[in-house]
């Protein structure tokens, strides 16, 4: 079996240090970070948001490709922030997202990852996708990660923020996703 190399459209290096760590040195796949300025889709289904943004990166790439997209869901507000969350974060931070909530009593939420891998233009693209259920709770932990530092996981007294990394990345609806697409890598090469 052959590593299959793929590049990775992401301007966002943590993100490609989770996604290497949690593929491990084993993987069938050599992820290899591109950062590519890509539109920024719309639209409250993040399946096909990661879909276009997998178009528009094989345009680029016109090779092995594959593309992120994150949401954070709130119970409360029926599934928002979801994948408006980079835009919320960027005008009102963790603790901003905290206060979104402040008026309800359910502070239940999920963290969902989409990911679209596809071999060349024209070629399918396979979408895969984790979810983590978890609270909404007050920042805690280094807030250099997105929503990390308020996004606590059912079962969990830390939020993802105040975990090791080895901990986040074994229950992370990133690994969930990466574990699908894994599968399918798997099954495809045997």
């Amino acid at each position: 079996m052959s590593v299959r190399p793929i590049t990775f459209v992401t301007g966002n290096v943590k993100k490609l240090e989770e996604v290497t760590a949690i593929l491990g040195s084993n993987s069938l796949i050599n992820v290899v970070r591109q950062n590519i300025d890509l539109p920024e889709y719309q639209g409250e289904n993040p399946e096909y948001i990661v879909k276009e943004k997998c178009l528009a990166a094989l345009k680029l790439i016109n090779g092995p490709t594959l593309v992120e997209d994150t949401c954070l869901c709130f119970n409360a507000l029926q599934g928002l922030p979801g994948p408006y969350v980079k835009w919320f974060l960027a005008k009102i931070g963790p603790a901003g997202l905290t206060n979104l909530l402040s008026r309800w009593e359910d502070k239940s939420a999920y963290a969902l990852c989409f990911f679209a891998y596809s071999e060349g233009v024209g070629e399918e693209i396979h979408v895969f996708s984790g979810r983590t259920e978890g609270v909404i709770v007050t920042p805690r932990g280094p807030q250099d990660f997105g929503w990390d530092a308020c996004f606590q996981p059912t079962g969990f007294a830390l939020t993802y923020a105040e975990m090791e990394k080895t901990i986040k990345n074994s229950i992370s609806h990133r690994r969930r996703a990466l574990e699908a697409m894994k599968l399918y890598f798997t099954n495809k090469s045997s």
